[in-house]
């Protein structure tokens, strides 16, 4: 058991999350706050940076869940013992998995988190959290550069630069424009906001619904070359299942199926539209079907035969009068229940009375002596 969940939080994850996940979480959380596109979200930033820092790396992690949130930062718990196990990883500075620097100008940036004073204690010595930009230059040169040598699904989508929002360099600024992130070595460009997930709907009939099936759906998606920047399309089949009862408005979703751009790879996801059916409409889980009624078989009865959606035959009847909002249900005549396909919700039956359009003076007599 962890000692505290808040930096797996900030990212959305559990505490049992694998390396692979963590990277991901980050990424999704960088991106989406990064104040060059959303000013509003500088604050995310900055803490999706601080838990990345620590969760990234085995040794830090480990320590966190031990001691908390607390004791990384200084403010408490007790120190582990230098040299033993669970000793404290933090003393000797550095970002995790290699990202102890970066150069720039023609210095080198050396990450401080010092996690206490000569002895390596948890109070007093907390220098600080790396700067995020520094955290996420570091982070997408690696992804998209390869240097990690993580095969963590970002290799390559990033282009040569490594970051959808410039290119980051190794030995000072770039020319032809500011820096961005707040230090050198990053080119600044014009923010464009990334849709990191491309909704398409998908429209399906409600015997498919009903049944499940497997729809085959060819779709088009961009590709981007890292090495040139050129885009080019590309087709796909993809075989998506329609689980019995599924509601309009679900979601099936296929992560990194969408365009890749600069910044990565968008998840596609399939919205659900129920087709218009001729016979029912759906409330829930169940079916509706209206019967045409004449005034005269209102008043003095009748009787159909319905047809339900799995092709069985029903009588329904009145022997009338029979009112505008007459009902009549059968159960497990329905739909589906997702969660529990083998339940069905009902059959509800209803009536629509067609009035006539027009009624001659006599007519109206008799009726007038009838009622």
């Amino acid at each position: 058991m962890v000692a505290d969940t808040k930096l797996y939080d900030r990212l959305s994850i559990s505490p049992t999350a694998t390396a692979d996940e963590i990277k991901k979480a980050y990424r999704k959380a960088a991106l989406k706050n990064h104040p060059d596109k959303n000013p509003a979200g500088a604050e995310k930033f900055k803490e999706a940076g601080e838990a990345y820092e620590i969760l990234s790396d085995p040794e830090k992690r480990k320590t966190y869940d031990d001691y908390g949130y607390d004791f990384i930062t200084g403010k408490g718990g007790p120190a582990p013992q230098e040299g033993m196990p669970g000793g404290n990883p933090f003393a000797s500075g550095g970002m995790p998995g290699g990202f102890g620097g970066m150069p720039s100008g023609g210095g080198t940036r050396t990450f401080s988190f010092n996690m206490g004073g000569p002895q390596g204690g948890g109070r007093g010595g907390f220098s600080g959290f790396s700067d995020p930009n520094d955290i996420f230059a570091q982070f997408m040169k690696s992804a998209g550069g390869g240097a990690g040598g993580d095969d963590d699904g970002f290799e390559g989508m990033f282009g040569s630069s490594g970051s959808p929002f410039g290119g980051f360099g190794t030995g000072g600024r770039r020319a032809g424009g500011p820096t961005s992130f707040g230090g050198a070595g990053v080119r600044r460009r014009e923010a464009e906001p990334e849709t990191t997930v491309v909704e398409k709907p998908i429209a399906i009939s409600l015997e498919d619904i009903y049944e499940g099936t497997t729809k085959k759906l060819k779709v088009q998606r961009k590709t981007y070359d890292s090495q040139t920047g050129r885009q080019s399309v590309e087709d796909k089949i993809l075989s998506v299942p329609i689980k019995k009862g599924l509601k309009a408005g679900s979601k099936i979703k296929y992560p990194d199926m969408g365009d890749q751009v600069e910044g990565g790879t968008q998840d596609l996801h399939f919205i659900v539209k129920e087709k218009p059916h001729p016979l029912f409409t759906r409330d829930g889980d169940d079916l509706k079907h209206l019967i045409d009624i004449d005034l005269k078989e209102a008043l003095t009865g009748w009787s159909r035969t319905v047809a339900t959606i799995d092709k069985r035959q029903v009588n329904v009847s009145s022997a009338g009068p029979t009112q505008p909002t007459w009902t009549e249900r059968f159960p497990q005549l329905g739909m589906p229940k997702s969660k529990t396909p083998t339940v069905r919700g009902d059959l509800v039956v209803g009536v629509n009375i067609k009035y006539p359009t027009s009624l001659s003076g006599e007519q109206k007599r008799k009726l007038k002596e009838i009622l």
